[in-house]
């Protein structure tokens, strides 16, 4: 299946000013940069042809894979003034580098890689801002089973900031995190059907345009993953990815470890 991924947005949060022009994607975890460690994610469940919907920072991205250097990260034999690897990253990838404007919705980038996904039935897509060791063979069998139009990732929540019932004279009946709340979150990791064009208009947004129409139709399936889900959409956060895998713990990279166990 094809992989979309958007990476074409400011992402302000995670940037020092309006002059760093470094866009979200490309900041560093470990030796790589975060859309390296996505992509490398459905690398490993065997989806190797990828679509990158540019925009913000576009010749950033271009010039990282046009540049590309797999013996940072590989091994490999120096002979006789030759590199000869003995692992590879990204030979057997195909990406497709795409401009899909800088003020586009998510939906409009969708929009505008269409022809791109060839008429495909089914595809995957991604914000390419966050990591995870969700089980994507087992996301996809569900997907299916299911008979959904298209299907999200969800994910407990994973702000700490806690939740006050307060009466109407100010007396504070009861105060619970977050966590224990059963709701979950868009986890960012979607598998979708060349149905979604059809409810997806022009400059649209693929969650209000798509997704809750069809969750009213019950046909939107939510993928509920309690492991491992982190994103990266401040400094903070995207830090906090960093020394985990300065530490070795990086549990997003299953291509290194076991699979996680199936939900049931």
């Amino acid at each position: 299946m094809k992989v979309v991924l958007f990476c074409g947005g400011y992402g302000m949060r995670m940037r020092n000013d309006r002059s760093d022009e470094i866009p979200k994607p490309m900041q560093m975890v470990g030796p790589r940069p975060l859309l390296w460690h996505i992509m490398r994610y459905y690398a490993h469940f065997g989806h190797t042809d990828f679509i990158l919907c540019l925009g913000y920072g576009a010749a950033k991205i271009k010039d990282y894979f046009l540049d590309y250097h797999e013996e940072q990260s590989n091994d490999f034999v120096l002979r006789n003034n030759r590199v000869e690897m003995l692992h590879t990253d990204i030979s057997d990838w195909s990406v497709t580098f795409v401009d899909t404007g800088l003020e586009s919705a998510i939906g409009e980038r969708l929009r505008r890689v269409r022809r791109h996904l060839n008429g495909d039935p089914y595809f995957l897509a991604n914000y390419a801002d966050v990591l995870t060791d969700a089980p994507l063979d087992r996301v996809i069998e569900r997907f299916h089973a299911s008979g959904a139009v298209a299907s999200i990732l969800v994910v407990p929540p994973q702000s700490s900031f806690h939740c006050v019932d307060v009466a109407e004279n100010g007396e504070i009946k009861e105060i619970t995190p977050i966590s224990r709340f059963p709701i979950w979150e868009n986890g960012g990791y979607f598998v979708l059907s060349q149905e979604i064009f059809d409810l997806l208009p022009p400059g649209g947004d693929l969650v209000a345009d798509v997704c809750q129409p069809l969750a009213g139709e019950g046909r939107l399936f939510g993928y509920r993953h309690e492991g491992f889900w982190k994103p990266a959409d401040t400094f903070k956060e995207r830090a906090e990815l960093d020394d985990g895998y300065a530490h070795g713990i990086h549990p997003w990279t299953v291509w290194e470890h076991p699979e996680p166990v199936p939900q049931p």
